[in-house]
């Protein structure tokens, strides 16, 4: 890992580009429904939309990577990204708003983890892992940029100000990052992977139980996760707590992430992946009853933001190292970008169907829900890997 500068060049890009396109949205949410008067399912229906964008974009996205394309692919969805962020600082209708962010789920499908992570496994292989963690470690830290940024910038400039920097951080930053840490990853690739780039990826992978039941378990997880931080702010502020705390708790959750990654790490040779993936759905369920236990103390919220977030942070790098376990190397791409849709399409509804529980009975409702559907997932999950343990 010392000596593959593209792997670091990477994980600068990710935890910009996670700051400005994605953290964005959960970061000026409370600012966009004070100042634009639109409701909660108004708004976070746009973000459904992008993410629904980007699950559809995701299996073109694998084949692009799969014919050796990568570098075009992650610098184009960076500019991609920015524009959105430009026409997201001009919006003054609804529609408006919900066009900007058709386009910045473009974006995401390009430039985020699953074609990165994809282009990772094609040129490393088995040598992925520790490249994929070095690269979340790094990129965890996206969220602590992004809501201390995007509030400072907007108490100063205005929320459309703070949108045109992240503007011109894809532009200026991003996308020359990402679009140099490709051609070297791509230019130190395996000679055989680099051989399978013209060939047409098989598509009997479809056909397993194996894979539906993972893709179905980890779209449950990504519904939980995708609701619980979209809604956060809110959740936080209904239950009295300062907007700056709020802020403040939120900011600790991608630190949290990269504490969970460290602690996976250390703990690589007493435990497998399997076990490692149903401590994960397990924490992100206490995580999500601490939340809901909340208002009585904020102890509480803390105990939620150290779960929630090492939960997540081991789930971002198990999820394409069980893809590879459970479904094999070939035609990783391909096999990438079809596991991407459920999970994206669940985390694209997520925020919206979390506004729809929160019209039906609160928040104390859409917890409760979250819970129970990390449990479902957590069952598929177990499906799968049972399953490919007797292909």
């Amino acid at each position: 890992m010392r000596r593959d500068p593209a792997i670091y060049i990477l994980a600068v890009g990710q935890t910009l580009s996670w700051a400005s396109i994605y953290y964005v949205f959960p970061a000026l949410l409370l600012r966009w429904e004070q100042d634009l008067g639109w409701s909660k399912a108004d708004l976070t229906a746009a973000i459904m939309l992008a993410v629904l964008v980007s699950a559809m974009a995701s299996p073109l996205t694998g084949r692009i990577i799969d014919r050796g394309q990568g570098a075009l692919l992650v610098a184009g969805s960076s500019i991609a990204g920015g524009i959105g962020l430009i026409l997201l600082a001009h919006v003054v209708e609804l529609w408006q708003f919900y066009a900007a962010w058709l386009i910045l789920g473009l974006a995401m499908a390009g430039c985020l983890y699953e074609p990165c992570f994809a282009l990772v496994t094609r040129s490393r292989g088995k040598d992925a892992k520790p490249a994929i963690i070095l690269i979340t470690l790094v990129a965890g830290f996206a969220s602590t940029i992004s809501y201390p940024v995007f509030y400072t910038l907007s108490e100063n400039m205005g929320w459309r100000n703070a949108l045109l920097v992240g503007a011109a951080t894809m532009f200026v930053v991003v996308a020359p990052l990402l679009w140099l840490g490709v051609r070297k990853l791509e230019a130190g690739a395996k000679e055989q992977i680099k051989a399978k780039a013209a060939a047409e990826p098989s598509r009997e992978f479809l056909k397993f139980p194996a894979f539906w039941c993972l893709g179905l378990g980890f779209t449950c997880l990504a519904i939980a996760h995708g609701a619980a931080l979209h809604h956060l702010l809110l959740i936080l502020d209904e239950r009295g707590l300062s907007e700056e705390l709020a802020v403040l708790a939120a900011s600790f959750i991608g630190p949290m992430q990269v504490a969970g990654r460290i602690a996976m790490m250390s703990s690589e040779r007493f435990t497998s992946h399997h076990g490692l993936a149903l401590a994960a759905f397990g924490a992100m369920a206490v995580s999500i009853v601490s939340l809901l236990m909340s208002g009585s103390s904020p102890a509480f919220v803390s105990g939620f933001v150290i779960l929630f977030g090492s939960s997540y942070g081991i789930v971002s790098i198990l999820r394409p190292v069980l893809a590879r376990d459970i479904l094999g190397e070939s035609d990783f791409g391909a096999k990438s970008g079809a596991l991407a849709m459920p999970y994206l399409a669940g985390s694209a509804l997520a925020p919206f169907l979390g506004s729809l529980i929160w019209n039906w009975g609160g928040y104390d409702l859409m917890l409760s829900t979250l819970i129970a559907v990390l449990i479902v997932g957590a069952i598929l999950y177990s499906f799968a890997h049972r399953m490919a343990r007797h292909e």
